[in-house]
């Protein structure tokens, strides 16, 4: 395993305003190029920490340098930052790079993601990135390669809105899946056990499944009732069960959201949770004696199981808050499904005794 340390300069306050600083591995020269390159994946710290307390990295060695670019403050010109990695393809079968930025979600700072090849042209830019919630969260960007030397991180401000980025070669793989499931998404992140979460256009009928959207767009929710997202629906028949999901951003992972129907508390919903090792968890603590919580900054799946009980015929309402200790989350693609009596259902009735 090919790696090397280098101690990244964009972590100091005392940088230049008109050039950037550049940090190149000590080992790269001749002998490095004709060497196989690492496969490992990279994890770039983009805080801007100062000097006294930052620690270098240790990275891959196709991350030949990174430097920043300060903001400058130009009359009539909104202030901008530029984090400017420059990378090595480890093999000819590294074409498509995984990257993932790590970020909180201001409406005015999006960063975006440019790509450049050795003669300065943009071989892709990815556009503002986020939804304005106001949170930390994370965004997932497919970089082609092919030509491809630079990866700008441009954002508005001064950068520190920018807070680590993880990349990751991407394989090609033959994969089978049924053929009516073609509108899944079948490619998903590192860490992550469940793809993203299918937007939900139209209601579907599926062998005595109703599947409904409740609301596409991202809604911000908070731990009160007043700030919670509400939801309402009606229904001719109770179903026997009902499934509600979504997804939710920047959780206490200690701390699921909660779910009302009707008005009853059915207490935590269920989020599955990626590996642990999966740099979007973000540690919150007081001190590290008394023990830390985490924030999960990017996007979950939740799901709650509704009993036919707590249906009726006619309008129903649906109210979802943040759990106890997380101030704001936002959640989006929120969906239900409805299991109905089917003529080819298989069950068992038990002779009550």
């Amino acid at each position: 395993m090919l790696l090397r340390a280098a101690a990244f300069f964009l972590l100091l306050f005392a940088v230049s305003a008109i050039q950037a600083q550049d940090v190149f591995a000590p080992s790269l020269g001749e002998t490095a190029k004709s060497r196989p390159r690492s496969l490992d994946s990279a994890w770039l710290d983009l805080r801007q920490i100062a000097s006294a307390s930052s620690k270098p990295q240790v990275t891959p060695d196709w991350v030949e340098a990174m430097s920043i670019v300060p903001g400058q403050k130009n009359p009539g010109l909104p202030e901008k930052t530029v984090f400017r990695i420059r990378l090595a393809r480890p093999s000819p079968e590294s074409q498509v790079l995984f990257f993932r930025l790590f970020f909180d979600d201001n409406a005015e700072q999006k960063p975006q993601l440019i790509a450049w090849d050795e003669s300065g042209t943009v071989v892709m830019q990815s556009g503002p990135l986020g939804a304005g919630m106001g949170l930390p969260t994370s965004e997932s960007v497919m970089v082609p390669m092919v030509g491809v030397s630079t990866i700008d991180i441009e954002v508005p401000g001064d950068g520190k809105t920018v807070r680590g980025a993880y990349l990751d070669w991407m394989a090609r793989a033959e994969v089978l899946h049924p053929m009516s499931a073609n509108h899944r998404e079948l490619i998903p992140e590192p860490f992550t056990p469940v793809a993203p979460l299918h937007r939900v256009t139209e209601d579907t009928e599926r062998f005595g499944t109703v599947t409904a959207s409740l609301a596409d767009e991202t809604i911000r929710i908070g731990p009160s009732v007043s700030h919670g997202a509400a939801f309402q629906f009606g229904l001719e028949t109770p179903p026997l069960v009902a499934l509600i999901t979504f997804e939710i951003a920047s959780p206490n992972i200690g701390s699921p959201p909660i779910v009302y129907v009707n008005g009853e508390n059915l207490g935590p919903a269920s989020v599955t949770l990626p590996d642990l090792a999966d740099p979007a968890y973000r540690g919150q603590a007081a001190s590290l004696i008394r023990g830390m919580r985490f924030q999960y900054t990017g996007w979950l799946r939740a799901q709650l199981l509704v009993p036919a009980s707590n249906l009726r015929a006619g309008t129903n309402d649906i109210l979802i808050v943040s759990g106890e200790g997380t101030s704001a989350s936002a959640i989006r693609a929120t969906q239900i499904q409805l299991k109905y009596l089917w003529d080819k259902t298989d069950y068992q009735l038990e002779t009550v005794r």
